[in-house]
């Protein structure tokens, strides 16, 4: 026998595993995850990430050194502020992740043959590299922080509709 799913039983589910809090607190914390990782492990060796930078040629030598501790440690508290929810942090990531687009396509588009530098020194495959951190971070910007602003502002709504109904019960 065919079972027959009921009306909308397909788009109820999705808006039920979309909604829920758990699958949001795992993109979260694995996105802040991921930034911590990153400038942690640039920040390991902040002369080598000098170096990956300048391999790309669009730094000016002088800021290297500004560029090579920035950047790890905006990315370091950006996620730490998103694994605590601290306003803005999300937005950081959110231009860090364009930012990194953008670098990775001009890198792609001048046939460079560097590592992209993501998560510290001497990944393989430069080329190759430069692909996979693209794609990466384009699943990033167009997937999980789209869902991570989403979530947050349906379900920070909600908590407001919902205690402004329980002041006015409480009169």
């Amino acid at each position: 026998m065919k079972q027959e799913m009921p009306p909308g039983g397909i788009a109820a589910s999705m808006r039920t595993v979309l909604s829920s809090p758990l699958l949001y607190q795992i993109l979260r914390i694995g996105l802040a995850a991921l930034f911590i990782y990153a400038g942690v492990a640039k920040l390991c060796d902040p002369k080598a990430f000098a170096r990956i930078i300048s391999a790309y040629g669009i730094v000016p030598e002088p800021l290297l050194p500004v560029i090579a501790v920035g950047l790890p440690i905006l990315e370091t508290v950006a996620g730490i502020g998103l694994l605590f929810e601290i306003r803005g942090s999300l937005a950081v990531i959110s231009g860090l992740l364009i930012l990194f687009i953008v670098v990775l396509g001009f890198g792609i588009l001048e046939h460079l043959d560097v590592d992209c530098g993501c998560f510290g020194v001497e990944e393989l495959g430069k080329q190759d590299s430069l692909r996979r951190a693209l794609y990466r971070d384009l699943v990033l910007i167009v997937s999980v922080v789209p869902y991570l602003y989403l979530y947050r502002r349906t379900h920070s709504c909600c908590s407001e509709i919902i205690d402004s109904y329980e002041r006015e019960r409480g009169k």
